[in-house]
Order: structure tokens, then sequence, then C-alpha cells
């Protein structure tokens, strides 16, 4: 993976993913998504072709900024799917390359939009640029609900960082191990 690559790549965004909360010790399983297999709806990587096809589709739309096609992604998926700058950016130089797209403004507000040929392009790959969308898995209803549970929890647990009691801490301690195991005895049914 290319340093850039590495640098930006966040498409398992599931809880976790924010900055640390200072003090608290980094352990294995924590980190973005909770570990492996939790990474939350949107924590699958794309091929590079559907990140091509979304972006010439968004572009079909309206002019936008790396940073925006991102968000518009995401929100055309319902968070299913969120590319990372890693992918969108490099696939932009790309497009630019081709004279598919052309950059609209200077600095990192600059925007893109298709070129003629672009245009042309978009219309001739109609089919291929919607099965980039068709693709994109729909998270079931009670994994939503399980991640926006997890969500509430977390700000729970960022509370008795600052304002409960050693004897709070230890309680609560004591109820989070009794509910990772009762989750696991629920897991081996």
């Amino acid at each position: 993976m290319h340093a850039d690559e590495h640098r930006f790549h966040h498409d398992g965004h599931g809880f976790g993913g924010g900055p640390r909360m200072a003090g608290w010790p980094e352990r294995p399983g924590f980190g973005r998504g909770f570990g492996p297999g939790f990474g939350g709806p949107g924590g699958r990587r794309r091929a590079k072709g559907d990140v091509r096809s979304a972006i010439l589709s968004l572009l079909a739309d309206s002019p936008l900024n790396g940073y925006a096609i991102i968000k518009a992604v995401a929100e055309k998926t319902d968070d299913a799917w969120r590319p990372s700058p890693g992918s969108v950016y490099p696939t932009l130089q790309q497009l630019v390359d081709e004279g598919l797209i052309a950059p609209v403004g200077e600095g990192r507000k600059t925007e893109f939009e298709l070129t003629d040929d672009g245009r042309a392009y978009v219309a001739d790959h109609e089919d291929e640029l919607n099965r980039a969308w068709a693709s994109v898995p729909q998270p079931a209803a009670s994994a939503v609900e399980l991640f926006q549970a997890v969500g509430k929890l977390m700000g729970v647990l960022g509370q008795f960082r600052h304002t409960a009691t050693d004897e709070q801490r230890k309680a609560a301690t004591e109820k989070i191990d009794e509910t990772r195991k009762a989750l696991y005895l629920i897991l081996a049914d």
C-alpha cells in the first residue's frame, strides 16, 4: 500500500474511529471499529472501478471537491460505503489525466467537473456506473440498531473518564465484564 493511502485509509469508520480519549490506554481491538469483524456498516473496501464509477456518476450531477465526493457517497449509500481519501484523490487525478474531468478553482476547495469527453463517457457507460451503486451491501436493520446501541454505550463510558468516582468505575468495570460474558454466551447459541 502506498504511504499516502496508508496514512489516509479509513474505510472502516465504525465506532472507536475518533480520537482516542486522553489517558486511556491503547488496547488491541479497540481501534477503529473495535477490531476484526466489527467495522460497522461501512467497513468494507471497494474495488477501484467502483470508486471511479461513483465519482463519474456524482460529477454528472454537479461539480464537487474530493471531500464532498466522499460525503456524497456516504449519504447516497446510507453510510454503507465511505471511500477513503487515499482512494478518491488518486482516482480524481487519474480522471483528470484521462481528460474525463477538469479541476475548477484552486487549493482545498478545488472542485471537479466533467469535460465534454467525460459527459460522453458517462452517457456511453450508464449501466456500468449504475452497477457501482447497486453493488453496495446494505446493513441489516439489526446491525444498525446494534451499532447505535454501541454508540450510546460509548457516550456513557466517556462520562466515566471525567465524572465518575473510583467506586463507580469499579462497578462499571464489573458490569462491563458481566455483559461481555453474556454476549459471548449469545454468540455460542
